[in-house]
């Protein structure tokens, strides 16, 4: 598996256009964010994606993280 550059991520405005958060879905008892590293699984995320706007109108962009930085957890406060 190669190194990963850059991340994707399918954003939706929630309560205003500067008010957002990372699209999701439900799989049994786990919340499974709409992320991913390559276009193959962006592609197979956007259906979902689509289906959760066309339910609830709200608008979604998705967007390229390409700064990478290594921390451990003990970088966490």
């Amino acid at each position: 598996m190669p190194k990963i550059e850059k991340m994707f991520a399918f954003v939706a405005e929630d309560a205003g256009p500067d008010d957002e958060g990372i699209m999701g879905m439900s799989m049994g008892s786990i919340m499974m964010p709409f992320v991913g590293a390559d276009q193959a699984r962006i592609k197979s995320l956007l259906e979902h994606a689509q289906y959760i706007k066309r339910k609830t109108g709200k608008p979604f962009r998705i967007l390229e993280f390409s700064v990478r930085k290594d921390v451990t957890s003990d970088y966490l406060p």
